[in-house]
């Protein structure tokens, strides 16, 4: 998706050529875009059999499906059990917590995009 955004349209090919080396089949990346297209992240116009596809979806929607989606799938739906799970693995001690916290609570307090 980072891809898309950044070009704004384009075809499967024009996605190919920015992913790194070692770069995945055609068919790999063609595959992909379209189960992108039917989960309604990517809408296209046609040109004849071929598609040029553009994001319909803006990314912060998308990271906040993938998030939710990554959260259910390995953390049984719980926030607390995934900040949880990084503050473990990254030894944070208190006060990177209340650091951490206090964005938080700055962010909860910005008026929100809609």
């Amino acid at each position: 998706m980072q891809i898309i955004w950044d070009l704004k349209k384009g075809f499967v090919k024009d996605f190919l050529e920015k992913l790194p080396e070692p770069k995945p089949a055609y068919n790999t990346v063609s595959t992909i875009v379209r189960i992108l297209e039917k989960k309604g992240f990517l809408g296209y116009t046609a040109y004849g059999k071929t598609h040029e596809y553009y994001p319909i979806i803006q990314k912060q929607q998308y990271s906040s499906y993938y998030l939710k989606n990554f959260v259910s799938g390995y953390f049984g739906g719980s926030f607390e059990k995934l900040v949880s799970f990084f503050a473990k693995e990254k030894n944070m001690d208190i006060q990177e917590l209340e650091e951490m916290l206090k964005h938080v609570r700055q962010d909860l307090n910005e008026p929100q995009d809609e």
